[in-house]
């Protein structure tokens, strides 16, 4: 039975950050540019976005951003420590 709910508890954390990075970022990046678009005009798209849209723009970019570089530290992490001695994480 510790085998099962091993398994178990295993399965929901591998699912949650694969809907995290899987479609949570894109996700984020697309409201980020939706954001951008926020006071245009509907019809020809045209117009200069809001000062909200454009402050929700920048802190999706930079979750966005943030997300990218940690997974890069994360994956150089033996690497950095090994070649240069950098403790990351």
């Amino acid at each position: 039975m510790t085998l099962l709910t091993d398994t178990l508890d295993s399965l929901w954390q591998v699912v949650a950050v694969g809907l995290l990075f899987g479609a949570g970022l894109p996700a984020l990046f697309a409201l980020g540019l939706r954001s951008l678009t926020a006071g245009a005009n509907s019809e020809t798209g045209a117009g200069e976005p809001t000062v909200a849209g454009r402050i929700g723009a920048a802190v999706c970019f930079a979750v966005i951003v943030a997300a990218v570089i940690g997974g890069i530290l994360l994956l150089t992490e033996d690497f950095l420590t090994s070649t240069f001695g950098i403790e990351v994480f």
